[in-house]
């Protein structure tokens, strides 16, 4: 994730943290206090970073709380990732135009006052919008978060170990959401997922102006053609997507004339944006970064991986809540080995890609993806923890830790340094739209297939109870009625877990195809403009 700087008279460039440091001589100069600096800058990606996994292990109670249907219910997040990933760019570009440090400000109120919005949500139209508003602050706070440390700190050791410390905090921020997520769950109210932001970010808010420095400002353009062609073609299609969902009674929606208008709208809406980024002065998505096979290549992995992992973990919550029983502290628990074994593995990858490349990593993680996945969609309700669970996340973990790193190096292999900002964010927007496609796609697959089973089930009790001799009792038929919607939705979440792997083993051949970078084109890539999250 990284900031974005103009050339005037030129094609809008993102520029890397190298850069943007020299953006800090003409600053209003670094804060006395880096330690209070960094905590501020850490404290500020670390609520952005968590909020998926925090809200995440909520979501059943958010859904019998406000009453959303199982595909109401993706909107929860998808609301979030669409706004954040559709304006990531912008929000990158708005700080440099306007000060990071200003914009830095705004996004963490923004994102505040949205959390507050969402905990007090009485229905689900306050809270997807709540939820919007979440994303587009996130998206101003989360790149200017990032170029602050180059305008706050010195190059050398201060910036450096500053660089470790947000790594750590976009890595441990997964950990740390289903954990808080579970405990406030658990012992508070599903709200408390939502308001431990606004204390969190008001502090961040008074504390900035004290111990942040401020960049100056820049003369330039906002590409809002493109932001808003961009932002809203994704919303139709995930809309779509998402409504021609299978209802419980087996009727699909293919055909629904919202279904219909929503696609063709999401097709005008983009290859509008196309156009308009062709064509922009002050384009968000210069082409020129996208004529890399390898780095276009990567940019597609980054979808993938995206599209298979957020709907992994959205319907696995929902089962292992809905169907196993487990509380929402026993959720985020039951995930801590698989976000352990992902910072093992990228630590692993780390170290190995200097000595192997990217490319065998990559390879290697996509295949392991692709088992994991596919394993996981051999999960019943009748399997356990331990036996059915356990070794497809790990797998899974595994793989997806080989590809983080070399992905990211690809990304910004053989760019300009003017463009290394754009190159690292478009992963990070990869990762976001892939989220919100992978659960409208997901979502199809799974939900129909869930309806599909319930009616051939519903078709073959009432045909069964026309020849029964004995009649079941309250408690027997409402026993027979769970065991029927656990096996619905185990077998629905399956086929979408088969779609998860169908996706992850796309990732592996466009791998094949398109990456083809060495160990010597590696050897260039500046670290600190690679994306830590």
């Amino acid at each position: 994730m990284s900031a974005t700087s103009p050339d005037t008279g030129q094609p809008t460039r993102e520029v890397s943290i190298a850069a943007a440091s020299s953006a800090a001589r003409t600053s209003a100069g670094p804060p006395r206090r880096l330690g209070l600096a960094l905590a501020v800058i850490a404290t500020a990606q670390l609520m952005v970073v968590l909020d998926a996994t925090i809200v995440n292990v909520a979501l059943p109670h958010i859904q019998a709380a406000l009453g959303f249907s199982g595909t109401g219910l993706e909107w929860v997040v998808n609301a979030y990732a669409l706004a954040f990933g559709g304006l990531l760019l912008l929000g990158g570009r708005s700080g440099d135009l306007l000060g990071r440090r200003r914009v830095f400000i705004f996004g963490i109120l923004l994102f505040s006052l949205a959390s507050l919005l969402g905990g007090l949500a009485t229905g689900q139209v306050w809270l997807l919008s709540a939820r919007v508003l979440q994303g587009v602050g996130g998206a101003f706070a989360a790149p200017t978060a990032l170029s602050l440390i180059a305008v706050t700190f010195p190059e050398g050791p201060p910036r450096n170990r500053a660089m470790g410390v947000y790594a750590a905090m976009s890595v441990a921020g997964g950990a740390v959401g289903l954990i808080a997520g579970g405990l406030l769950v658990q012992y508070l109210d599903w709200r408390w997922v939502f308001f431990v932001n606004v204390p969190i970010g008001l502090a961040v808010a008074l504390l900035a102006p004290r111990v942040l420095g401020e960049s100056e400002r820049r003369r330039g353009q906002f590409d809002l053609p493109g932001a808003i062609t961009g932002s809203l073609g994704l919303a139709a299609l995930v809309y779509g997507l998402s409504s021609a969902a299978t209802s419980p009674n087996g009727v699909s929606h293919w055909g629904d004339t919202k279904v219909i208008v929503s696609l063709v709208a999401a097709v005008v809406l983009l290859a509008a944006f196309g156009i308009i980024e062709v064509r922009s002065r002050s384009a968000l998505v210069p082409i020129r970064v996208l004529r890399s096979r390898d780095r276009t290549g990567a940019y597609l992995i980054s979808l993938c991986i995206g599209t298979a992992l957020f709907g992994m973990f959205f319907f696995l919550t929902l089962f292992v809540q809905g169907v196993w029983g487990y509380s929402a502290l026993k959720t985020g628990v039951s995930y801590l080995p698989m976000v352990a074994m992902i910072m093992v593995a990228s630590a692993a990858a780390s170290q190995l890609v200097n000595r192997i490349g990217a490319r065998p990593l990559m390879i290697t993680g996509s295949v392991l993806g692709t088992g994991g996945m596919f394993w996981l969609s051999r999960v019943t309700e009748h399997s356990t923890y331990a036996g059915g669970l356990l070794g497809p996340m790990m797998l899974t973990a595994t793989g997806m830790g080989l590809i983080f790193v070399p992905l990211s190096l690809v990304a910004l292999s053989k760019v300009a340094n003017n463009d290394a900002g754009v190159a690292s964010s478009l992963l990070n927007v990869g990762q976001q739209v892939g989220g919100a496609l992978g659960l409208a796609i997901l979502g199809t697959v799974a939900w129909s297939a869930v309806a599909n089973s319930l009616h051939s089930q519903a078709a073959a009790a009432a045909a069964a109870a026309k020849h029964a001799t004995v009649h079941l009792s309250a408690a027997q038929q409402a026993a027979l009625q769970k065991a029927a919607s656990n096996h619905a939705l185990a077998h629905g979440f399956s086929q979408g877990y088969v779609v998860s792997a169908g996706i992850m083993l796309l990732a592996l051949i466009i791998t094949l195809v398109a990456i083809r970078v060495t160990r010597e084109d590696l050897s260039g890539v500046n670290p600190m403009a690679a994306p830590t999250d």
